[in-house]
């Protein structure tokens, strides 16, 4: 790999100074919206048409907006509509997951440039890094200079507590310990000056379906995300809440119960791991269930069931994080076919029908859009988001 090369890039995107918030407020709405005349944006923003000029010609100049064909037909001269530019910014995301890692490259309109997969037995630091650092190089051989002066950022999602993951796979016979001390920006500086944004990854597929999937259409909902271990995310005022030190959402740690009464969490009740065991404990070879493209329609068998069941517990997980915020919407999705999850989210609403809502708004139960890749794409996200959109709850996390 040619080191020097990843740590001589110039971050210029990133030095340009720090968006303000009518700049930032400008783009966000561009995200959300698609392309909008002037006129639109400084009626729904509230600011001068003036006002909004001067913003959109800064952006313009700074080559984050677009200008789209010129739109005829009412009186007076044709407006002409912005749009976010996808050359304007890029970003590197990384997704570390117990069977394999995925590293894209994400334009700022969300799009996935070009995508790389290692699959492993386990994931330890020098595996992982090493996929990183010589994908990093790879997909930057396909960009222009011009390209490569727009990056501003490499976004990383891993679970929680990392390090953890042997016991939560209670029949796991890997050591996942050398991840404990890992620090994620001291490691990446070895090899790249771009600035390092690590993510929860259920958080982070938490942002990537705000920004570019359903999570569009609600104001406040809350999100589970089931992949090896089920975790989730917040949504609230139109922005992903981190929470303090980043763990907001931590959803799998909710509180449930086992077949014989026992105290569970929902990670125990409500994982993917949990149906991998039950095709091992069958004598079939678990790999069917990571194999790309998914099709889980040979275990049918083993997937209804597990459906049920995690159905059941995700109803219950629902009713509870709406005891605490009202939330509009509840958003599952996961790591498996576009099928599975249909019907697991159908599942989901015919338990909500039976469960206990006294005192409760019942929410929608609603379907994710962007499944699998939600993951590194909301890593990839993370530096764009953080640098370029608005977040309307930044002040509630230094509360």
């Amino acid at each position: 790999m040619d080191g020097d090369k990843v740590k001589g890039l110039s971050i210029g995107v990133n030095q340009r100074g720090v968006r303000n918030y009518n700049e930032r407020l400008l783009l966000s709405m561009f995200m959300r919206h698609g392309p909008l005349p002037g006129s639109d944006l400084a009626r729904m923003a509230g600011l001068s048409p003036q006002t909004v000029s001067v913003i959109l010609r800064k952006l313009e100049k700074d080559g984050l907006l677009m200008r789209g064909e010129p739109q005829r037909g009412k009186v007076g001269k044709p407006s002409i509509p912005m749009d976010l530019s996808a050359t304007g910014v890029f970003a590197f995301g990384m997704k570390i997951g117990r069977r394999s890692a995925e590293l894209l490259l994400l334009n700022f309109k969300g799009q996935v440039i070009r995508q790389l997969h290692l699959a492993y037995t386990a994931p330890t630091p020098e595996v992982v890094f090493g996929f990183l650092a010589d994908g990093i190089d790879t997909l930057m051989n396909d960009m222009t200079a011009a390209q490569q002066s727009r990056l501003c950022g490499i976004g990383v999602a891993s679970p929680f507590e990392l390090w953890k993951w042997d016991s939560l796979a209670r029949n796991s016979m890997q050591d996942f310990s050398a991840w404990k001390d890992i620090d994620f920006a001291q490691e990446v500086a070895q090899f790249s000056a771009l600035p390092i944004f690590p993510y929860n990854d259920a958080t982070a597929a938490c942002r990537a379906e705000h920004l570019y999937g359903l999570g569009k259409e609600y104001r406040d909902y809350a999100y589970f995300y089931i992949g090896s271990f089920i975790g989730g995310g917040v949504v609230l005022n139109h922005t992903v809440f981190e929470g303090n030190q980043g763990n907001a959402g931590a959803l799998g740690s909710l509180r449930s119960t086992g077949p014989l009464g026992e105290s569970r969490q929902l990670v125990d009740v409500a994982s993917l791991h949990l149906l991998e065991t039950r095709l091992v404990e069958a004598g079939i070879d678990p790999e069917m269930l990571w194999r790309m493209p998914q099709d889980w329609s040979a275990l049918k068998r083993y997937v209804d069931p597990w459906i049920g069941e995690t159905a059941q517990e995700l109803a219950k997980a629902a009713l509870s994080v709406c005891s605490v915020i009202d939330f509009e919407a509840i958003l599952v999705d996961g790591a498996f076919p576009q099928p599975v999850r249909a019907a697991l989210v159908e599942r989901v609403r015919r338990y909500l029908v039976t469960q206990d809502t006294r005192g409760l708004l019942t929410p929608r139960i609603e379907a994710g859009d962007i499944g699998g890749n939600a993951r590194a794409i909301g890593a990839a996200s993370g530096p764009i988001f953080s640098q370029f959109f608005l977040n309307t709850n930044a002040g509630l996390s230094s509360i």
